[in-house]
């Protein structure tokens, strides 16, 4: 069963596209027909990549991996954040740093010194400065929060990154080609889908359009990360169910098998070398 059904994409306006004038011929397969200036997005092969995008993302979070979901305009800052957070997975809603991703050992520096401000002001020293000096430290830690503080825990690169409007956030999208990360992207009509890995053609300016996309790609997130959760507490449980004395016998049985196939090949390794006596040499020993 698909996760977001035609008639919630058709209730949320995801099916109207830009004006036939502004559209990209690239996104033809994708558009239904045009009515009143507008291009009509074919709303069941919409569902079909979303489906295919959710469990591409299912997939990934089932490995541990990390997805960057990617949103500045205002449309999508709220429901990106909140969706994301809910999702434990780092999030871009203000103005995208270039260079994030292909400079991210940089990017990594920059969100360090929130954490040297925190120290500071949890161990004192902060109290010491001036009020000016306070006031400065203070103004760059909120900006730090605003600009990172989302990304905060992403410790390295992520391993997928999902965009919403791929023309505003043409910056975002040549960084994670430029180093081969799988790009999830709601494309309008007015977008060129060519170097997305999973494109999820939709209206990519109404605020429920994004809503509903982003909820079913988060959710889908979510149910990846769960099972993951549930195979390592199998696996767990399976090592714990094997008694000391059980493990002990187990590891003695390898470590005997060895011993034996290790005496074995010396065996034959002697055998090989023992040189073999000609019939003149036997009948002087004899």
């Amino acid at each position: 069963m698909s996760r977001v059904t035609f008639d919630e994409l058709l209730e949320a306006g995801s099916h109207f596209g830009h004006l036939t004038r502004k559209w990209n011929p690239a996104m033809a397969p994708y558009i239904f027909m045009e009515q009143n200036g507008i291009h009509i997005i074919d709303l069941h092969k919409t569902v079909a990549k979303l489906d295919e995008a959710c469990e591409a993302l299912k997939k990934f979070a089932q490995e541990g991996k990390t997805v960057l979901f990617v949103g500045t305009k205002k449309q999508a800052q709220e429901t990106i954040s909140e969706y994301a957070k809910d999702a434990e997975m780092p999030y871009v809603v203000e103005r995208w740093p270039g260079g994030m991703l292909t400079n991210f050992p940089t990017i990594r520096k920059t969100v360090s010194k929130m954490a040297n401000i925190d120290k500071m002001i949890n161990g004192g020293t902060f109290d010491n400065l001036s009020k000016r000096e306070k006031l400065q430290i203070t103004r760059q830690r909120n900006k730090l929060e605003t600009n990172f503080g989302s990304i905060a825990q992403m410790r390295t690169l992520p391993q997928a990154i999902f965009i919403v409007d791929v023309m505003k956030e043409q910056i975002a999208v040549r960084e994670a080609q430029r180093l081969g990360i799988p790009i999830f992207a709601i494309v309008d009509t007015n977008c060129n889908p060519k170097g997305i890995d999973f494109v999820i053609p939709a209206n990519d300016d109404a605020s429920k359009s994004i809503e509903v996309i982003i909820r079913a790609c988060t959710t889908a997130v979510k149910e990846g990360v769960q099972e993951r959760k549930i195979q390592h507490a199998d696996e767990g449980e399976e090592e714990s169910d094997e008694t000391p004395a059980r493990r002990s016998r187990r590891r003695q049985g390898v470590t005997a098998g060895v011993r034996r196939r290790a005496a074995q090949e010396s065996e034959a390794n002697a055998d090989e070398d023992e040189p073999e006596l000609t019939e003149e040499e036997g009948r002087d020993e004899e």
